[in-house]
């Protein structure tokens, strides 16, 4: 009785308890909603464990990761991202220019009749690129690889597209406009992936801890700090010098580089001039290219060993050197179509040339082309220099050193895969896409089956003919300064299109602008044959009515970001915090069982 009586009280107690418990009432519609979530959360999980186990070169990168590590791994997958991205392109570009122009039959005829052409412009109507006649065989392999001959007069350069609209079933298609709008999208849309991309390894960078974003971290060894404390040592007299043999220095590296500028300019300026389909013009036709890859390695080695007589701290001199060899490949670059624009425009020459058509038609009939063909050679040629390496330099030297039991030649050893240099040379080839995919469509998925092949290359390479670098590099740090080079690119290639878009008078006798002044007048041209509710629409979207309010709401939703931003970062900091204490608390108890073990021992043994 008294058990039964205990047991009925506790059971009374206990559901006034319950009553009492303000327990939440779930709705059906909430349950639902939770339901869903949880669903949808455990299918993005699926997909993404999905399109991992299917990703570009997965089992490679991995192979790639566990033997050289992530610095190396960080090559390729930058590798892997343009590759991608160059697909993505050309998928852009095929959808909205290739594709129309193919089916509406946009091709260039030489059909002028809906251009104005003044007195004394009709020399500027002229264009014949296809031969006449029989040709030798070999020529059809100098066309091959310069851009001329069958290949100028296809779809691969600006001069095949038309410029006419194409009707088909009360359905209109502005070919121009779309030439237009889709190089513009297609820079936006590089953009837009680089800077995605940036924003991810930023946040690996972050949850890694890494100390540095956006430069090299490297491995702090005992030589950098001997010369830190060797610096730190130096009397007046002795820093007044160093800091004047490395102005000098700096001096002769600044005049090896602007020589090869100058070189890059002469030797652009004589390629121009020889237009002759035998094997010595073919060389004269890429010695723009083969200048810019000499100087890109002739310098950048000067360069070094002049970083050697610096003395600076190992990771100032890797440092100093990357800028040094990023600032020469895009500033070649630079050079090289500065220089084509200064020949087209009659810059460097006497304005009469330019004057019936506005540019020089003597020279460069269809000039779009011309610059087009000059972009495909450097592709091309960046492509042949890395195989020719591969075969000639670092296979001969692999088996020489496997073979040959010399000291010295033990010294030398295998050749280094040093991880920055490669990097550079996929932003370098990367940049001459952007610069040329205005006037050579097709270039961005030239450029996507090179890099597979050099992909593969490499990877051969990597594992056969080459050894991993002295120097260790962080993969989250490096990635960001891969991102961080190629989006300089982007911008020299942006400067490109929009000079050339908006201040060169496009060629009168090839391509889908030659009845324009400039190739950005087809937009208010396509704008004024809109409907005027179209037009009023368009209006407001640029007028202040529309543009203020939105920069207005722009601003708070960035401050808003920032604040959120800036507590989630106090967040992580207080966790920092607390996960140093805990540990700082575990390495103390485990002190504490250690001396609590240790005594009991003792008192066990007495």
């Amino acid at each position: 009785m008294d058990f039964r009586g205990s047991y009925a009280e506790g059971s009374a107690a206990g559901g006034r308890q319950v009553q009492q418990m303000k327990v939440p009432v779930v709705s059906g519609w909430q349950s639902w909603r939770r339901s869903k979530s949880k669903t949808l959360k455990r299918f993005r999980e699926e997909a993404g464990g999905t399109l991992a186990y299917v990703a570009l070169w997965r089992r490679n990168l991995q192979k790639i990761g566990g033997h050289f590590g992530g610095g190396v791994q960080s090559y390729f997958l930058f590798l892997r991202f343009l590759v991608v991205l160059n697909f993505l392109s050309f998928l852009l570009i095929a959808s909205f220019v290739l594709v129309p122009s193919i089916i509406f039959h946009s091709r260039s005829s030489g059909n002028n009749s809906n251009i104005n052409i003044s007195a004394g412009q009709e020399v500027c109507t002229d264009y014949e690129p296809n031969p006449q006649g029989l040709v030798d065989f070999y020529t059809y392999f100098i066309d091959l690889l310069t851009g001329t001959g069958f290949m100028e007069y296809s779809y691969l350069f600006y001069g095949y597209y038309n410029n006419t609209e194409g009707i088909t079933n009360d359905f209109s298609y502005n070919i121009p406009l779309a030439y237009l709008l889709t190089a513009a999208f297609y820079s936006i849309f590089c953009l837009i992936c680089i800077v995605i991309r940036m924003g991810s390894v930023i946040r690996v960078t972050v949850k890694t801890g890494g100390r540095t974003v956006g430069g090299y971290s490297m491995l702090v060894d005992l030589e950098e700090e001997r010369i830190k404390l060797k610096a730190a040592s130096l009397t007046l007299g002795q820093t007044v010098g160093l800091y004047s043999l490395r102005a000098f220095l700096n001096l002769i590296v600044l005049g090896l580089i602007i020589g090869a500028f100058v070189c890059i300019f002469l030797a652009t300026q004589f390629s121009q001039t020889n237009r002759e389909t035998d094997f010595l013009s073919l060389v004269v036709q890429y010695l723009p290219s083969i200048v810019i890859t000499l100087a890109n390695f002739v310098v950048p080695f000067l360069c070094d060993q002049i970083a050697l007589l610096e003395k600076h701290a190992p990771s100032t001199t890797v440092i100093l050197a990357l800028l040094r060899a990023v600032f020469l490949r895009l500033a070649s670059l630079g050079v090289l179509v500065i220089t084509l624009w200064s020949q087209i425009t009659c810059s460097t020459e006497d304005g009469g040339t330019c004057s019936p058509c506005g540019y020089n038609h003597t020279l460069y009939q269809c000039w779009e082309t011309r610059v087009g063909q000059e972009m495909y050679k450097l592709a091309m040629f960046d492509f042949l220099t890395v195989i020719a390496v591969m075969i000639l330099v670092e296979f001969p030297r692999r088996m020489v050193v496997d073979s040959c039991s010399w000291k010295l030649v033990k010294f030398v050893g295998r050749q280094e895969f040093v991880v920055p240099q490669n990097v550079l040379g996929l932003v370098y080839g990367q940049t001459v896409v952007w610069i040329g995919a205005l006037f050579c469509p097709l270039l961005p998925v030239i450029n996507t089956v090179k890099f597979i092949i050099i992909f593969y290359c490499k990877k051969m390479t990597l594992f056969y003919n080459c050894q991993p670098a002295n120097r260790t590099f962080r993969s989250t740090s490096s990635n960001f300064f891969f991102l961080l080079v190629l989006l300089f690119g982007w911008i020299l290639a942006a400067f490109t299109l929009i000079y050339s878009v908006a201040a060169i008078h496009p060629s009168m006798s090839c391509g889908p602008f030659r009845s324009l002044t400039m190739m950005w007048s087809v937009v208010p041209n396509s704008f004024y044959s809109l409907s005027s509710s179209t037009q009023d629409f368009l209006r407001y979207i640029g007028s202040q009515a529309f543009s203020i309010p939105l920069f207005v709401l722009s601003c708070v939703v960035l401050s808003y970001m920032a604040a959120l931003a800036s507590v989630y970062g106090q967040s992580v900091s207080l966790l920092k915090a607390q996960l140093k204490l805990e540990g700082r608390d575990k390495q103390f108890l485990v002190k504490q069982i250690e001396e609590l073990s240790s005594a009991s021992r003792k008192r066990q043994d007495c």
